[in-house]
């Protein structure tokens, strides 16, 4: 097979990436109907050599597609020629072209073709022909236009390398889905031994590299390097188109617009720190933007979806509340008026003024049956008892000061947990028994984690108000547990379904309740009953959701994988739900 590239389109693309100041990440390709003809020509027995972290694509539309990949060399640079294909054998070859890649995009290549035509299924790879070399072929779509019956999307977060085997990536790839929805914490900034750690990353070959916490732009290139080397995620990459937003751990734990809790001033200022961070993120999940530091953007499903996916982690998140900081240290008694004032200061924003601005204009504008938002943290409205939160804090600095929780404490929050349940149990049956002192342990309520939504209700309630009359469904990632709730405005003028997916190895809440299946479940049925909205709630599994959107319904199942530790797994579905 012999083909022919476009000299042209080669010195446009090199020219956007080495003229000084890289004002898009991409190379662009916008059409092929140059005069130009190379004199390069693909052979036909290429070696699979050098291209050791896969292909990728990213961020389909209905007239474009980003196709990726990295190649491994000892030269200053790298030609590559790529070719997009209707047919896996390149016989009917859609577009082609060739860029440079060098050192200072950690030899990657992002290829934005444009100008496509709607609806494709389309085979793409690269070649270099001085090493005689080819990719392995990816997969990949251009997006429907018009009346579509059905899109089926694989939603997926939070993926520890430390913390076990990607078999939740494996089973995406064997799946049926069209495209994936990564919500974040695509890789952990962690070093060797820290969170996520188990007794099987060393023995499976799981120690992150580099072995320190990343901070510098090489640290975080090679992390994203490790991670791409894994063979479940590169197989994924190949099969299906990602789509992708950051949380934290791309940058580091607890991350808001200033700072973050797992950055210190020993590592140099957070703001080179958040930019070493977004270069290698940018160099390995490009996205369609023009501004690496701004990933809020909209994909159009034809007349079924309007996918909205926001940065509810860096852009405009004012920094997180602390209930230990209304704590009194002397008393132990909790602030309660003070916290209130500051909770709700009705200025308090997680998406920043731009960001909430442009989002209401695209929800508003938006004809498509079904608002998806794609976001990191929940949106829902997780109160549970006040006694309860602060025991659980104490569970959650025992286990961080001693890797263990005490007898003792956990002795506690069982009988706590079932005392309120039971309480909770009996308001529901309207029980005339009840005293005061007992409505008031399950009626004085905080939020759990005010690192998501919950953190900022004000704004909240604004985006709330603005899906009245409209299809919504919130995806979120980040506990690293499955979740299903009903979240209904303060005024009751709009209710919306949210979808939250398991991790794809980090843990969940076993961390600190343990595995016991007796434990788990009553865990399970005690939260699910304490916080009001929740239809479903798994605490211990690893896995990944499948959210198929048809006319009229959105059915979601929560699938499961029975381990992380060993390459052989099972799978099975947790829950199913149709809205």
């Amino acid at each position: 097979m012999k083909k022919q590239f476009n000299r042209r389109s080669f010195l446009k693309s090199s020219l956007l990436a080495t003229g000084g100041i890289l004002l898009v990440p991409n190379f662009i390709s916008c059409t092929n109907d140059d005069d130009l003809v190379d004199e390069f020509q693909i052979p036909d027995d290429l070696n699979e050599a050098n291209f050791d972290s896969g292909v990728a694509s990213f961020d389909p539309t209905q007239s474009q597609v980003i196709i990726w990949t990295r190649y491994t060399t000892d030269f200053p640079s790298a030609n590559l020629i790529w070719q997009l294909a209707r047919d896996a054998n390149f016989e009917d070859v859609v577009r082609s072209g060739e860029v440079v890649t060098d050192a200072s995009r950690d030899y990657t290549v992002a290829v934005e073709v444009q100008n496509l035509e709607p609806n494709l299924k389309l085979y793409y790879r690269f070649a270099n022909i001085r090493d005689v070399s080819v990719s392995v072929t990816g997969e990949t779509i251009t997006l429907p236009t018009g009346n579509v019956n059905e899109v089926k999307l694989g939603v997926a977060s939070c993926a520890n390398f430390a913390a076990g085997l990607f078999n939740v990536y494996n089973a995406i790839a064997n799946s049926d889905i069209d495209l994936v929805v990564h919500l974040g914490d695509y890789i952990y900034e962690y070093g060797e031994n820290e969170y996520g750690t188990n007794v099987f990353t060393e023995s499976l070959g799981r120690t992150h590299a580099p072995a320190q916490e990343t901070v510098s732009l090489d640290d975080y290139r090679r992390r994203y390097k490790q991670y791409r080397g894994d063979e479940d995620l590169k197989l994924l990459h190949q099969k299906k188109p990602f789509i992708c937003v950051w949380d934290d751990h791309e940058i580091a734990n607890d991350a808001y617009k200033g700072g973050a809790e797992n950055h210190q001033e020993s590592e140099g200022t957070f703001e080179s720190r958040k930019q070493n961070a977004l270069q290698a993120y940018s160099e390995y999940l490009p996205a369609k933007t023009n501004d690496i530091s701004t990933i809020h953007r909209s994909f159009q499903i034809g007349d079924l979806v309007n996918l909205i996916m926001l940065d509810t982690r860096l852009i405009g998140r004012d920094k997180q509340l602390s209930l230990g900081n209304y704590v009194d240290a002397t008393t132990g008694d909790f602030d309660s008026v003070t916290f209130q004032q500051d909770w709700l200061k009705p200025d308090r924003t997680l998406l920043g003024n731009s960001q909430r601005n442009w989002f209401l204009n695209e929800i508003n504008g938006s004809t498509a049956e079904w608002q998806v938002l794609g976001q990191q943290v929940l949106m829902g409205k997780m109160y549970i008892p006040a006694e309860l939160v602060f025991l659980f804090a104490t569970i959650i600095a025992e286990m961080d000061a001693t890797g263990e929780v005490s007898s003792d404490t956990m002795s506690t929050f069982q009988q706590q947990l079932t005392e309120l349940a039971e309480l909770k149990e009996r308001a529901q049956g309207s029980d005339p028994s009840l005293t005061s002192e007992e409505l008031a342990r399950i009626n004085t309520v905080l939020p759990y984690n005010l690192d998501a939504w919950d953190g900022y209700p004000v704004e909240r309630e604004l985006l709330l108000e603005s899906f009245v009359n409209k299809k919504v469904v919130v995806l979120a990632g980040d506990t690293h547990n499955a979740w299903y709730n009903d979240i209904v405005s303060n005024s009751g003028n709009a209710s919306i379904k949210e979808f939250a997916t398991a991790s794809v190895t980090s843990p969940g809440f076993e961390k600190y309740i343990g595995t016991n299946p007796i434990v788990v479940s009553g865990f399970q049925y005690a939260i699910k009953l304490l916080i009001d909205g929740l239809n479903y709630f798994d605490a211990a599994k690893r896995g990944y959701m499948k959210v198929t959107f048809a006319q009229g319904t959105a059915n979601t199942e929560w699938v499961f994988l029975d381990t992380v530790f060993s390459q052989e797994y099972g799978e099975t579905i947790g829950f199913t739900t149709t809205v």
